[in-house]
């Protein structure tokens, strides 16, 4: 059984544009991590993460991360 209102906004979004690392970054960060903390855990430099957060907020037409973040959730995408 599924949810229709979920379908009907997954089809209305459409598939997601972020990438798959872009989304762990993005995950992470609505937790409240900051970019070092990102880093840390996945591994990464606190630029990298600076960087998939920005592809992000671009490929979301967000404002800002925490933009990104709702843009996301609300599509379904996170």
């Amino acid at each position: 059984m599924l949810d229709t209102e979920l379908v009907s906004s997954a089809m209305e979004y459409g598939e997601s544009p972020l990438t798959p690392r872009e989304s762990t970054v993005l995950k992470e960060a609505a937790r409240g991590s900051s970019a070092e903390e990102i880093a840390s855990r996945l591994h990464l430099s606190p630029g990298t993460v600076r960087n998939y957060l920005t592809g992000a907020i671009t490929k979301t037409g967000a404002r800002n991360k925490i933009d990104a973040i709702r843009i996301a959730e609300d599509a379904g995408w996170l």
